[in-house]
């Protein structure tokens, strides 16, 4: 039997002008003023996302019903410097509960400068999934998966300046 090399992560990263302790913090605690709307599971809008910053915490979507769907577990969280997040999510877009078939996204944070922080995203072991992992592979690193994501984490800052 042949080993198959392990894909490639998807890593994406930006330079945000805050200091890294702030950076971290709107990361973690204002998840939910970043992520897409339309990034959604749940059968109906979503009024909030929640990411719980401690290890064991989740990161989920609550409808404007109440419901809730629970995509991610935090697996590391180190402030200011790094988060490992697992992603619940099977290449069908359905939850996966099965944590051996969930893929992981770290997020590292370094402080350039006093005011300028790098954040790096890197998304690993997606073929994980299973069956269909190429295909969400592409689709978080598409424009409209982690750029998109990082891009409008990057505005926040933009806005406050």
């Amino acid at each position: 039997m042949i080993k198959q090399p392990r894909p490639a992560p998807v890593k994406h990263s930006i330079v945000v002008e805050a200091p890294i302790a702030r950076a971290f913090k709107v990361f973690s605690e204002d998840f939910g003023s970043f992520k897409p709307r339309e990034h959604n599971l749940l059968a109906v809008p979503i009024a909030e996302t929640i990411f719980e910053p401690r290890v064991g915490g989740h990161v989920y979507d609550r409808g404007v019903d109440g419901s809730e769907c629970h995509w991610a577990r935090v697996l590391a969280y180190e402030p200011p410097n790094r988060l490992l997040v697992s992603w619940d999510i099977g290449p069908r877009w359905q939850i996966e509960t099965d944590p051996a078939r969930t893929s992981e996204w770290e997020v590292r944070f370094t402080a350039e400068t006093e005011e300028r922080t790098r954040v790096e995203i890197e998304h690993r072991n997606l073929e994980r999934h299973g069956e269909g992992w190429e295909g969400m592979r592409g689709a978080v690193d598409s424009d409209q998966g982690w750029p998109l994501y990082l891009r409008r984490f990057e505005d926040l800052f933009a806005k406050a300046a």
